[in-house]
């Protein structure tokens, strides 16, 4: 023993005593020395390695077991031994307590890898079965989930001969509720039915058959639960809907590979990634914040907005290059597109400008794009466009063996793929242009003529038409009409009359924002009417359409115009009431098949935003201007003569900030940077009249800005938009796994949830409720 022990101190690998003798060594030494094998005394006590089928079983030297050599000889030429212990008993499932025991034996036995497939080969493989349908006592179909999703498998159950190995395995089968977790080990097969799963036809999946050797139960389903292809889940039990939905767990793993691709794109680009603190203090940036509560009497966290301040303090630190995948928060009014957490994909640079960042973003968008359009294609599942995976399939001409690591669609050079189409050179456009054209600042380049035309400012300045008219359709004082034409694949005066009427009809209960004092003015055109169905516009309107010449597109039967009047005055904000109606009558027209709907992705800059606008419903920066920053107060001012109007009108100062547009929606926003204390400074005392409370909430950057912070901007990706705009989805909530719902509510885990009196104790939280009366406080 001593001699041992000193071996082991050594860590040198001991020799079998009684082999160097050349004796064979009692019964007791065989577990330990292997039967005169080398063994470290590190690995003794390991367990053998589970056998897979594409490693051939290896039988312990000595005497072999019965079972070993009876599975031998039933062992056809072409199926490799794989035994379990438990396999010649029979299977009972036992309560939730035996279940958890035997599960992790199972696991610890036969580690949960990615085995080779290997037609006419025994595998043991991991995942859910589905409904069984029994053909017979003999017979049984049970469809199988494979963790993987390499194939469209099904489990095959036949025994002849009772108490045999299929007979023992397809006893087992039956007594497993349908949707358990399982251990499968089986003979695979290639299946001769034909698939029915449209998913999995459209991923390209073989169908495999596994016929039955060996399952055991690792959980149970309850057995009340009905499954169905039409089963809504509610928010409740989003892990029901995790589990059978394959198309949000589809969206979830694209979700994964975009921003795997995003993370490599960046990190060649000799970006670094840096993660920010989440418990941050409360700055006002300009939206609502969520307070995080501490023990410390009058003191609480705000979860950040952005990582705005920390990645201007990372730039001033000397980190030229920084992004990261960033969870933002923000107490905003929820909508389809919003959630009080989400994911934005942040990045920096430093000895930058705007149009550099700009550039880097684009690369980044046109490179996805490309990978897109190389590796996915989009197919149609029961009406919803899905992303599907174009993988090559490896499989042997003569069907001997299957070597698929992944799922995908095999590529067929003469299939039409309909694919995600490259983005190309993106083209730019300013704040002012795309408002006053478009009447938004993210403009859908999709809604275009020949379907609809831009706005059109009616005569010289908004102003030609007859005040008649002007009268008929809005209350404002001399105001400006602007107007646009609307055209149908294939439309008639009498279609479009009905189709105008309805619309309008609806406009009091939409989602449009029309102030009360306007009236959108609609005319259809008919050749066959008094002044072509414009008779509300009499002679003197039609006239100066007539005049505009190219400055209003050319009509024809069927054409709707719309036209509304505005106050005249710069334009801030998001979008213009005509702007937004453009928008919507484009959209229920594509809903109705009147105007075919494009699926293509079209991008464009905005740039060139007003750095300041007047407080309307935002937040702002707690100044008293009766200004806010348009974007954020870090923003600089985009020329010489925007730093000029600082000093003499801040209205009119542009400011260096851009936006991301795809398909009418803001993938992502950034700007350059203010690097100057003392700008920084005039920007929030002098313009915005902030507080000397409220500035200090920023000496932090202000410190670092003072210590040679060198110029630098950068850009924010909402990630989460992102996916929804890729995958033409109508919230954010269908590309996240554990969303909050409308009221910023996850019902899942019932959060938020009420504070407890210890804890409104604990972190001085107090309700009015909470106050003594006066009149009952002790004097």
């Amino acid at each position: 023993m001593a001699r041992l022990l000193s071996i082991v101190a050594r860590g040198s690998h001991p020799r079998c005593i009684y082999g160097a003798l050349r004796r064979s060594p009692p019964l007791q030494c065989k577990s330990f020395f292997q039967l005169n094998h080398t063994r470290s005394t590190s690995t003794a006590s390991t367990p053998p390695t589970p056998t897979t089928a594409s490693t051939p079983l290896k039988l312990p030297k000595g005497v072999p077991r019965d079972e070993d050599l009876e599975s031998l000889k039933n062992c056809s030429s072409e199926s490799q031994l794989i035994s379990f212990l438990d396999e010649k008993r029979d299977y009972f499932l036992g309560d939730s307590w035996d279940i958890f025991q035997e599960s992790c034996k199972i696991l610890s036995a036969n580690p949960a890898g990615k085995p080779m497939l290997v037609l006419g080969k025994d595998v043991i493989l991991y995942g859910h079965i589905g409904k069984r349908k029994n053909m017979g006592a003999n017979l049984s179909f049970c469809a199988f989930e494979e963790m993987h999703s390499r194939a469209d498998f099904q489990i095959v159950s036949r025994w002849q001969t009772a108490q045999t190995r299929q007979h023992r395995a397809h006893q087992a089968l039956t007594a497993i509720p349908s949707y358990c977790p399982v251990l499968v080990m089986g003979t695979l097969r290639e299946s001769q039915q034909i698939a029915t799963n449209p998913l999995s036809e459209a991923k390209g999946l073989i169908k495999l058959e596994i016929h039955l050797k060996y399952i055991r139960c690792l959980n149970t389903f309850p057995r009340d639960v009905s499954i169905s292809k039409d089963t809504v889940w509610s928010p409740k039990a989003r892990y029901m809907q995790l589990r059978f939905d394959p198309l949000l767990q589809d969206r979830l793993k694209f979700r994964s590979w975009v921003k795997r691709k995003l993370v490599q794109d960046l990190e060649r680009l000799k970006f670094l990634e840096i993660e920010t603190p989440i418990l941050f203090k409360s700055t006002p940036e300009g939206a609502r914040e969520f307070l995080v509560p501490t023990r410390k009497q009058g003191y609480a966290y705000a979860l950040p907005q952005s990582p705005q301040q920390y990645k201007q303090t990372l730039m001033a630190g000397g980190i030229c290059k920084y992004f990261q995948f960033a969870k933002c928060f923000r107490d905003e009014d929820h909508r389809a597109d919003r959630q009080p957490e989400f994911t934005q994909l942040d990045l920096e640079m430093a000895f930058a400008s705007g149009r550099d960042v700009m550039d880097i973003v684009s690369r980044l968008m046109s490179n996805l794009f490309d990978d897109l359009n190389n590796g996915w294609k989009i197919v149609e599942i029961n009406g919803v466009r899905h992303p599907v995976r174009i993988l090559k399939v490896d499989l042997e001409s003569n069907k001997s063996s299957l070597r698929s690591s992944t799922s995908g669609s095999t590529v067929d050079p003469a299939e039409p793929i309909n694919r995600w189409q490259k983005l190309g050179k993106i083209p730019m456009i300013t704040y002012a242009d795309a408002m006053s054209k478009y009447g938004t600042d993210k403009p859908d380049p999709r809604i275009d003529f020949p379907w609809v035309s831009p706005l059109y400012k009616i005569g010289q300045y908004g102003r030609g038409l007859p005040s008649d008219f002007k009268k008929m359709i809005s209350s404002l004082p001399d105001p400006i009409v602007e107007g646009f034409r609307v055209r149908f694949d294939h439309g008639s005066p009498s279609e479009s009359v009905k189709f105008i009427r309805e619309f309008m009809d609806n406009l009091p209960q939409h989602k449009l924002k029309i102030a009360p004092g306007s009236v959108p003015g609609v005319f259809v055109y008919d050749s066959g009417k008094p002044l072509n169905g414009l008779s509300a516009l009499g002679h003197d309107g039609v006239a100066v359409l007539d005049e505009m010449g190219e400055g209003w597109p050319e009509c024809q039967n069927g054409d709707i115009i719309v036209m509304h009047a505005r106050t005249e005055g710069p334009l801030y904000g998001g979008s213009t009431e005509i702007g937004r109606l453009r928008t919507a009558l484009y959209w229920a027209a594509v809903k109705q098949g009147l105007i075919p709907e494009n699926h293509g992705f079209k991008a464009l800059w905005v740039h060139s935003f007003p750095l300041f606008s007047p407080i309307g419903d935002e937040v702002g920066q707690g100044g008293t201007a009766g200004i806010c920053s348009t974007h954020h107060p870090f923003t600089a001012p985009s020329g010489a003569k925007d730093f000029e109007y600082l000093q003499t009108d801040p209205l009119r100062a542009k400011a260096d900030h851009y936006d991301f547009v795809i398909n009418g929606v803001e993938i992502g926003g950034g700007s350059r940077r203010i690097h100057v204390a003392e700008v920084q400074e005039f920007i929030m005392r002098n313009i915005l009249k902030m507080t000397d409370e409220g500035i200090d909430h920023f000496s932090h950057l202000l410190d670092a800005l003072r210590a040679g912070c060198p110029p630098h901007a950068g850009f924010a990706f909402g990630f989460d938009r992102l996916l929804t705009v890729l995958l033409e989805l109508p919230s954010v909530r269908d590309v996240i796994a554990f969303p909050k719902n409308n009221k910023g509510e996850d019902l899942l885990v019932n959060s938020p949830s009420k504070i407890s009196p210890e804890q409104k104790k604990t972190y001085h939280i107090f309700e009015e409720s909470d106050k003594i009366p006066q009149d009952e406080v002790e004097v």
